[in-house]
């Protein structure tokens, strides 16, 4: 790097902090004046009973009015699905078709031994099979009555379902996909906020799941339960720490080379539209503090928590994804279909902003990265699901198909597509 490129990159660093400050002191001092909501989010009374906008945090004027969509909406039809889908632009070789649809709100995906894919769901409550049947897939509804199942995984015939505070096994669950098995509760040392509470499954080859748990709020000295990676054994129970300053986490995997954990990461909102950046995480080992709620996208001081810290002190991300993505659920390429310079590339779902002026996201990212970390490099792979600024669908999950294609979880369009390759 030249002079010159280092000190424009030191001159857009602080540019980006100073108007983070003059927000935050816009804010604070104008906000009865200007209409814009302000919460006290470091007490307990707001993350066990969060008003309906906990979401917003500190409003600024720039994001004033910007909301969520509200509520989930009903399944994509299948020919709509079909006209979305030859809009999405892929690399040469590469095509995109639905798998399945009519599975309202699918979250992460995962695969039982006799070929059943498994789907959570947001607040539904439910989660889905998917089986063949008659050369035909089949969708119907395995288990209800949860509250936030967006977390699935399975080993060793046991189906495995995070809800909130509880991770729940259900024993042989293919066996008979006509009624789910009673199950039983094998970890619950967990919070019970439900805001950031929804969560992911990530299981290493030991067999234990490593578990995300966001804080309560946007941002905020949250309780000391939350911002962190918990590796546990379903098997006893146990668990460890294994990493901290984490903000909100809903997708993982584990590095087929090194058996690190890799996780995404969605950063703080209503600090502007192009800041902070999203993350991609490496764990290269135990007890790193990835800088939430001090320091964001690895070089940008907080403007309330971040007074008096320093952001060299935390652990940088491997990739910034760029502001607002909202990056779930990411896989590493371990199958033969695709080429060979796709091997151990990792696929991310970005499921879109919802806090950003010009919407950002709602595609699938490729990463290459090498096995310590470094050299990280990014491109968009399918995308977008938008529309000018209406959205057509929001990815949430991905999975690897037996065959070496990749499945996407759509939780807007209710759906799940396929992307393969062909010479």
């Amino acid at each position: 790097m030249t002079w010159r490129s280092a000190a424009t990159a030191r001159l857009t660093l602080a540019t980006g902090v100073l108007f983070a400050l003059s927000v935050y002191i816009c804010c604070h001092d104008g906000a009865l004046a200007q209409g814009l909501k302000s919460y006290d989010s470091n007490k307990k009374e707001f993350w066990t009973k969060p008003p309906e906008d906990w979401f917003l945090g500190d409003e600024t004027e720039q994001q004033k009015g910007l909301a969520p969509n509200p509520g989930q909406p009903l399944p994509t039809p299948l020919a709509e699905l079909e006209k979305i889908l030859a809009t999405i632009k892929l690399p040469q070789g590469f095509k995109i078709s639905v798998w399945a649809s009519d599975i309202a709100q699918a979250r992460q995906m995962a695969w039982g031994d006799k070929g059943t894919l498994f789907v959570g769901t947001f607040d539904k409550g439910i989660v889905y099979a998917v089986t063949e049947q008659g050369g035909k897939r089949v969708v119907k509804t395995f288990i209800k009555g949860l509250r936030m199942p967006t977390g699935v995984g399975f080993l060793n015939g046991n189906l495995y379902v995070i809800d909130i505070d509880k991770l729940y096994e259900y024993p042989n669950a293919e066996s008979n996909l006509d009624a789910a098995p009673q199950p039983k509760v094998v970890y619950d040392d967990m919070p019970p906020y439900i805001p950031h509470g929804w969560k992911y499954l990530i299981a290493d080859k030991e067999g234990w799941f490593y578990i995300p748990f966001g804080p309560p709020c946007n941002v905020c000295y949250a309780p000391t339960s939350v911002n962190q990676y918990r590796r546990v054994d379903p098997k006893t129970g146990m668990a460890e720490l294994v990493a901290v300053g984490i903000r909100n986490s809903v997708g993982g995997d584990i590095d087929p080379r090194t058996g690190h954990l890799w996780f995404t990461e969605n950063a703080r909102d209503w600090v502007s539209d192009d800041l902070p950046s999203d993350k991609l995480n490496h764990v290269r080992k135990l007890g790193l503090h990835f800088g939430y709620p001090y320091c964001h996208q690895g070089d940008l001081p907080d403007p309330v928590f971040g007074k008096g810290k320093d952001c060299k002190d935390f652990e940088p991300p491997a990739l910034n994804l760029g502001p607002h993505v909202a990056p779930l659920g990411m896989k590493f390429y371990t199958g033969t279909q695709f080429p060979a310079e796709y091997k151990n590339n990792i696929f991310i779902a970005e499921h879109g902003s919802w806090n950003r002026k010009e919407k950002n996201g709602y595609r699938i990212k490729r990463v290459i990265v090498d096995p310590d970390g470094k050299n990280a490099k990014q491109e968009i792979f399918a995308g977008t699901w938008l529309d000018g600024q209406k959205i057509l669908g929001r990815p949430a999950d991905i999975q690897i198909a037996p065959d070496g294609s990749l499945l996407i979880a759509d939780d807007q369009a209710g759906a799940i597509y396929q992307i393969s390759y062909s010479k």
